[in-house]
């Protein structure tokens, strides 16, 4: 009897611990809120034909809130923008969605294939709306009239380790609240091989074709250079392109030098970047000056165009700039 029991005692500790631990490998649902603060001087009123960080003096950039939940299978993200950087991101939102800069929900069908649907930052180009990911403060002219972000579903799957595939139907581009009435959906794809990423958006009323690369390459312990390139037309005769390099060396955990080199050119017939048919190439050199979540970034920016596309200190027409700007990011 005693020896029964014994037994009885052992399979029901035996059962509890494998209950237990089954309940310990299975991932609590987390919330999480994440940040960022912005904030720059820049040296002139004189500005390129680029997105963000345009204004003269002293002047704040955002200040941004992510909220997230991740539970075993399905998750939401609301990204939230405040500031002239962020108005600019969602400049076709009105009313209380002219702070929101994404919002998506997703569902795992399993461990390789994502349903996210919702609004969220675009899948082209190597630079993005915060300016925490991007080494760079200001922003280059493939970015800034490209996508900034897209509302609709997207399928994202992992084919292996080193491949993976995103198909997706869009709203017209930036277009986060609604599809504008009579407007005819869009198709992205994108496919990714080894850390290198090509990308597609095409479709729409405006029968869009966007081409674009972004990938880069480690080459050293401290050396990565970073590629963007694209090509844009659509059924209106708006064509762009353009090409970046991005190196940056890391001295140490505290600094960091990056550059970023780019010829873009526009065909002149509505994009209005450089107002004509023209090019521009441009050379920026960024320092990164870490201290725990605070970075300081001095930059100088100098653009050269085809035509007399900027201003002087005197107001007047020529055909090129320099900028220096510093900006201090926290992110949290």
């Amino acid at each position: 009897m005693k020896l029964l029991n014994k037994s009885i005692l052992i399979a029901a500790v035996a059962l509890l611990t494998v209950s237990t631990y089954a309940q310990e490998e299975e991932p609590a649902p987390t919330f999480s809120v994440a940040g960022s603060i912005d904030t720059y001087f820049r040296s002139s009123e004189a500005k390129p034909g680029t997105s963000f960080a345009d204004l003269p003096g002293f002047s704040m950039g955002m200040a941004n809130i992510i909220m997230s939940y991740e539970g075993e299978k399905s998750g939401f993200v609301v990204d939230l923008v405040y500031g002239p950087r962020g108005t600019s991101a969602v400049f076709n939102s009105g009313g209380s969605s002219n702070i929101v800069n994404q919002l998506y929900a997703y569902y795992n069908l399993s461990d390789s294939f994502t349903i996210t649907m919702g609004n969220f930052n675009t899948f082209l180009g190597y630079e993005v709306i915060s300016p925490v990911a991007n080494f760079n403060y200001s922003t280059s002219y493939m970015f800034s009239y490209g996508p900034f972000s897209h509302s609709g579903i997207k399928a994202d799957l992992a084919l292996s380790d080193d491949a993976s595939l995103m198909l997706g139907v869009l709203n017209t581009t930036d277009y986060t609240e609604s599809q504008p009435i009579g407007e005819d959906f869009m198709i992205g794809v994108q496919l990714g091989l080894f850390g290198q990423y090509i990308n597609y958006l095409g479709g729409g009323t405006a029968g869009v074709s966007q081409i674009d690369f972004t990938g880069g390459i480690d080459l050293g312990d401290s050396f990565f250079l970073g590629v963007n390139a694209t090509t844009y037309s659509d059924d209106n005769d708006i064509e762009f392109s353009g090409f970046a390099l991005y190196p940056q060396y890391t001295f140490s955990d505290s600094f960091a030098l990056g550059a970023r080199f780019e010829s873009f050119s526009e065909n002149g017939k509505g994009l209005d970047a450089l107002g004509v048919d023209g090019d521009n190439t441009s050379f920026t050199i960024t320092g990164s000056i870490t201290s725990g979540n605070l970075m300081i970034k001095p930059e100088i920016r100098m653009d050269s165009a085809s035509s007399k596309f900027y201003t002087d200190a005197d107001g007047a027409a020529t055909d090129s700039l320099s900028v220096f700007m510093v900006a201090a990011i926290y992110s949290f």
